[in-house]
């Protein structure tokens, strides 16, 4: 058995590149393996923003007490109704994947709905362009886009240094010609 395999062949999120298209919004049901619960004070506020201004969509609802979000598979968040929402937003943060292509166009989204909501974009060491948003419930959230890998980039290196090689290269290559 090997120590490496093509993650991609199981996830909705599509390999980077300039013909990368974003999966299809999943309207499927299936046992969540992962979910966030959001409290909330304002369920259509905060409906409102996560939809208009994230890209989500309401699979489902409980009037006044909660509503089922969600975009692609496996990105699911249920903003559950609450007495009060924390005044500020916590260090921990939850993330979801999104395309490069779809990054300006979430700012903008953001922006629109709640002009100091967003952080960003900005790139990281690790290959993505991440954009920290802070919704009305004082969420966290970042949405991280990977980059094309470019093996003469920092970021190709930074990646390298700690174990992870292109998907074409062999690892044991890779320690040969290094």
């Amino acid at each position: 058995m090997s120590d490496y395999y093509n993650a991609f062949e199981m996830s909705p999120v599509p390999p980077p590149g300039p013909d990368a298209v974003p999966p299809e919004l999943f309207h499927g049901i299936y046992g969540m393996p992962a979910f966030v619960s959001v409290p909330t004070d304002d369920l259509a506020a905060s409906v409102d923003f996560w939809t208009r201004g994230l890209g989500f969509f309401e699979l489902f609802g409980i009037p006044g007490t909660l509503v089922h979000l969600r975009r692609w598979a496996f990105q699911d968040v249920l903003l559950v109704s609450a007495p009060s929402v924390p005044e500020r937003p916590p260090a921990m943060s939850v993330s979801f994947s999104c395309m490069l292509s779809q990054v300006d166009s979430l700012v903008k989204a953001c922006r629109e709905v709640r002009p100091d909501s967003v952080d960003g974009p900005r790139d990281t060491p690790w290959n993505t362009r991440d954009v920290e948003v802070i919704t009305p419930e004082n969420a966290r959230i970042v949405f991280t886009a990977a980059k094309p890998y470019d093996p003469a980039s920092q970021e190709a290196r930074n990646l390298e240094a700690i174990g992870i090689t292109a998907p074409d290269v062999d690892p044991g290559e890779s320690e040969e010609h290094a």
